[in-house]
């Protein structure tokens, strides 16, 4: 039995797409749906906020402190799993190398 019949060729990921600019997302919110999940989420936290909105700009002062947090949990999980990816790829690479050696001993 040939041993190399059942390696399988590495799939290759396509690159990271490009960040949105500032006006994508700004046609990406003013296109939402008023049921988007997003939404319900961000009444939510308003509802939680200890502290009512007494004005409209500290209304908007606790969107942005939201956003900020929000934002800040999203560069962690991005740190997160780049570090997991780094760690895949190094484990994939061990075993490309394992799989290599076993090729060389049964051969």
């Amino acid at each position: 039995m040939n041993i190399g019949s059942k390696t399988k060729k590495r799939v290759v990921l396509p690159s990271r797409p490009e960040l949105p600019t500032v006006d994508q997302l700004q046609e990406d919110i003013n296109k939402a749906a008023p049921d988007d999940p997003v939404f319900s989420i961000l009444e939510k936290t308003e509802q939680a906020s200890s502290r009512p909105a007494d004005s409209e700009a500290e209304l908007r002062f606790q969107q942005s402190r939201r956003y900020l947090d929000l934002n800040g949990r999203l560069e962690e999980a991005l740190g997160q799993l780049q570090e997991q990816r780094e760690a895949l790829q190094t484990a994939g690479e061990q075993l490309d190398r394992t799989m290599e050696e076993v090729k060389g001993q049964v051969c």
